[in-house]
C-alpha cells in the first residue's frame, strides 16, 4: 500500500478539507471533463449551464464548512492549492450577482447558486457520507453531462465509478499493484510495516523515503517535504498574530494570540506551573485551527478539521525538546504520513464517515508516531505510540455547532495534541510490546465508526451540536 506524503499532506484552504476542498476539487474536475476529459450526453446541444447538488452531510453541515462557497469558486476555476482569498471574494460576490460563472477555456455558463445549488436534505447517496452530484445542461436544458462525486476525507475526492472499483478491488489488489508499480516497501497494514522493518533492518522513516523517492529525486523530495512544514509553520504564526471574532454567526473569539502573549510574559520565571508546557500545544494548535475555521491556508494533517494537531505537535518537537533537528523534523513527518496512510487505506479518516476518531483522533495517532520516531523510538515503539493516541480517541463524535469548525474542533485539536505527547513518552518508556496492535485498533475505530449513529458523524443533528444555551 502506498499514500504519498503529499497524499496525506496537501496545502490547501479552510475551514474542512472533506467539505471544502473536496467540493471544491470536484468542481474543477467536472470543469475538466467538460473541456474535453468525459462523454457528454448523445443529442446534447451546446454547453449553456450548470447544476449542483449536495447530499449527506456536504448538505446537512455544507453551509458552515463553506461547502457552497467552494462549489461555486470551483465552477469558477479555482482549486484549493491556488486559491488566492482576496481575489476569490470579489468573484465570489459578482457569480452571485450575475448567477453567469466564466471558467478558463469553456463558455459563460448560467449558474444562480439560489438555485443551481441544491442541499438535499433526504437520504445520503449510497457511495459515501458526502456525495455531490454536478451536472451540465445544454441551452434548451437538455443534459450535458452528469457525474457523481464523493468527497471522502483529506481533500480525497472519488467518482462513483472510481469509489466503487475500489471498493471491488480490495486491499490485496492495491497492494500487488503499488509493488508492480516499484514501490520498495508497500506496506498495507501496521503489521507488514514492522515485518519488513525486520527484514529490511531500515526505520520506518527510511522505508517512507525509499518509497517515496521512487517519485522524485531526494533533493527535491526533501525541498517539498520542508515546504510542508513551512506552510504548517506559517499557519501557527498567521494564528498567534490574528485577534478579533470568527466568521459564521456564533460570535466565537480568538483567543491563540492572547494565550500566547501569557505565556511569553510567563517564559523564565518561576511563576510557570509544570503543566503549562500543555498550554503551549493547545496555543499552536489552536492558532492553525483558528485560521482554518477563518477559511485561511492550512495543510490537511490529515484533515483540515484535524489540521493543528500535528504542526503543534512538530512545533513542540522544534522548540521544546532536547537534541530536536531538521532530520528529526523530516523524519517525524515521513513517519506520521505513513500511519496515516494505513489509517486511511484500513478504515477512514472522514468525520462524516466514522466521526472525530477519524479525524483528531487519526492525527493524533500520526503525531505521535512522528514524535516518537522523531525521538529515536524503535519502530515498536512507533507503532505503540499510533496505537496508544488512537486507542484514547475511539468513539470521539463529530458533532460541530451549527456546521461550523469551531466549537468542539479549536480546542479539541488542542486536546489531540496533549495525547499525541504523553502517547509518545509512554510509548518510549517501554520496549514497544503491547496488547492491542496497531492495526486491531485502526479495525476497532473502522467498526465503531459504522455502528456510530449518523447524528454524531458531522451532520450537526446531534451531541454538542445540540445542546447549546438558547439565548
Amino acid at each position: 500500500m502506498f499514500l504519498s506524503v503529499f497524499d496525506i499532506f496537501k496545502i490547501g484552504v479552510g475551514p474542512s478539507s472533506s467539505h471544502t476542498m473536496g467540493p471544491m476539487t470536484a468542481a474543477a474536475r467536472f470543469l475538466a471533463d467538460l473541456r474535453g476529459g468525459g462523454v457528454k450526453e448523445p443529442g446534447a446541444g451546446d454547453l449553456a449551464a450548470l447544476r449542483c447538488s449536495l447530499h449527506g452531510s456536504l448538505a446537512f453541515t455544507g453551509k458552515g464548512h463553506a461547502t457552497d462557497r467552494a462549489v461555486i469558486l470551483g465552477f469558477a476555476g479555482f482549486e484549493p492549492h491556488t486559491l488566492d482569498p482576496d481575489r476569490a471574494e470579489v468573484i465570489e460576490a459578482r457569480i452571485r450577482a450575475e448567477a453567469m460563472v466564466t471558467p478558463p477555456d469553456l463558455p459563460p455558463l448560467r449558474f444562480d447558486p439560489s438555485i443551481d445549488l441544491v442541499f438535499d436534505y433526504g437520504p445520503p447517496l449510497p457511495g459515501h457520507a458526502n456525495g455531490m452530484i454536478l451536472q451540465a445542461f445544454d441551452r434548451a436544458g437538455n443534459l450535458y453531462m452528469e457525474e457523481t462525486y464523493y468527497s471522502i476525507g483529506g481533500g480525497f475526492v472519488l467518482t462513483a465509478r472510481e469509489l466503487a472499483g475500489q471498493d471491488q478491488g480490495g486491499a490485496s489488489a492495491l497492494h500487488a499493484e503499488k509493488a508492480e508499480a516499484g514501490f520498495p516497501y508497500p506496506f498495507g497494514s501496521a503489521a507488514e510495516m514492522l515485518a519488513m522493518g525486520r527484514t529490511a533492518d531500515m526505520t520506518i522513516a527510511q522505508m517512507k523515503w525509499a518509497n517515496e523517492a521512487c517519485l522524485m529525486p531526494r533533493a527535491k523530495l526533501r525541498d517539498r517535504v520542508d515546504a510542508i512544514w513551512a506552510a504548517m509553520d506559517d499557519c501557527i504564526e498567521r494564528g498567534l498574530r490574528m485577534e478579533g471574532e470568527l466568521p459564521g454567526g456564533l460570535r466565537v473569539k480568538r483567543r491563540a494570540r492572547a494565550i500566547h502573549e501569557q505565556l511569553k510574559a510567563e517564559a523564565g520565571t518561576n511563576i510557570a506551573q509544570p503543566h503549562t508546557v500543555n498550554d503551549w500545544l493547545s496555543v499552536y494548535a489552536m492558532a492553525v485551527n483558528e485560521e482554518n475555521a477563518a477559511g485561511g491556508r492550512v495543510v490537511t494533517s490529515p484533515t483540515n478539521g484535524a489540521a493543528g494537531v500535528l504542526p503543534a505537535v512538530m512545533r513542540y518537537y522544534r522548540d521544546h525538546c532536547i537534541g530536536a533537528t531538521e532530520e528529526g523534523r523530516r523524519n517525524f513527518l515521513m513517519v506520521a504520513a505513513a500511519i496515516g496512510g494505513l489509517i486511511k487505506h484500513n478504515a477512514s479518516i472522514s468525520g462524516a464517515e466514522v466521526g472525530c476518531q477519524g479525524e483528531v483522533g487519526s492525527a493524533s495517532a500520526m503525531a505521535a508516531a512522528g514524535l516518537c520516531a522523531a525521538l529515536g523510538g524503535t519502530n515498536e515503539q512507533v507503532e505503540n505510540a499510533a496505537e496508544i493516541a488512537l486507542e484514547h480517541h475511539l468513539g470521539m463524535t463529530c458533532d460541530p455547532v451549527a456546521g461550523l469548525v469551531q466549537v468542539p474542533c479549536i480546542e479539541r485539536n488542542g486536546l489531540g495534541a496533549i495525547k499525541a505527547v504523553s502517547a509518545a513518552s509512554l510509548a518510549l518508556r517501554g520496549d514497544g510490546t503491547h496488547f492491542i496492535p496497531l492495526d486491531n485498533c485502526i479495525e476497532a475505530m473502522r467498526q465503531t465508526g459504522i455502528d456510530m449513529s449518523h447524528k454524531y458523524k458531522e451532520t450537526s443533528q446531534g451531541g454538542l451540536a445540540v445542546n447549546i444555551p438558547e439565548c
